[in-house]
């Protein structure tokens, strides 16, 4: 029984496989100075199936804001407040074909001199569950419970960043950030999931490409 009880936990702590890809093309030359700061938006067209997950913007502007080569980075949240009404649901631009037009703005340009914005990020994609298969039911009984069954599932993460100069109203690059796995839950009373950590994989590769890009170090 005991041994039981720490093969649960286990494999209970195992994740999925996942397998990511990361691709860039550059369109001008970036860098960053004293001061400059970033800020990192998704597609916030609501209502909508397409807008980007809040969670994985927040995990990609806390994965480029911390490490060693770390930038300062602006929550898409005090951005919005600063820049209000521009960037609020609403009002924002739907596509990057909108962009170059809006910083242009005198009053905006303004406002994004105030805060030191030198690089916005505009992220659109998202985490899809492309397939499952299998069962798992569970039930309670006089004398006792479980669960039975084997359930198997795969998530896509499809995503893309374009990087614009706030200071141009240009385009730097596009880097899109690709991932695929299965998770499982097996079940003999027990339910024991193994997760593959999709999103969180397509998140850190495309911050960690970021970083690289955005400073233009080697």
């Amino acid at each position: 029984m005991k041994l039981f009880i720490f093969l649960i936990f286990v494999v209970a702590g195992l994740s999925g496989c996942v397998t990511s890809t990361v691709e860039q093309v550059r369109e001008s030359a970036t860098g960053m100075s004293e001061g400059d700061a970033v800020v990192v938006l998704g597609r916030r067209n609501r209502p909508s199936q397409t807008q980007t997950e809040l969670d994985f913007i927040n995990c990609i502007s806390n994965n480029m804001s911390s490490g060693a080569n770390g930038v300062a980075v602006i929550t898409e949240q005090d951005f919005m407040d600063a820049l209000f009404p521009w960037f609020e649901p609403r009002t924002a631009p739907i596509n990057t074909n909108e962009l170059p037009g809006l910083l242009q703005q005198p009053v905006l340009a303004e406002r994004l001199r105030e805060i030191s914005l030198k690089y916005l990020v505009w992220v659109e994609g998202s985490t899809r569950r492309t397939s499952q298969t299998g069962s798992l039911s569970c039930a309670a009984t006089p004398g006792g419970g479980g669960c039975f069954g084997f359930l198997t599932w795969e998530n896509d993460s499809n995503y893309e960043a374009s990087v614009w100069n706030a200071h141009t109203a240009k385009t730097a690059g596009k880097i899109s950030s690709e991932a695929a796995g299965t998770s499982y839950i097996p079940a003999v009373i027990v339910p024991i999931p193994i997760i593959a950590r999709v999103q969180s994989s397509a998140c850190e590769k495309l911050a960690d490409q970021l970083k690289v890009f955005i400073q233009d170090t080697p």
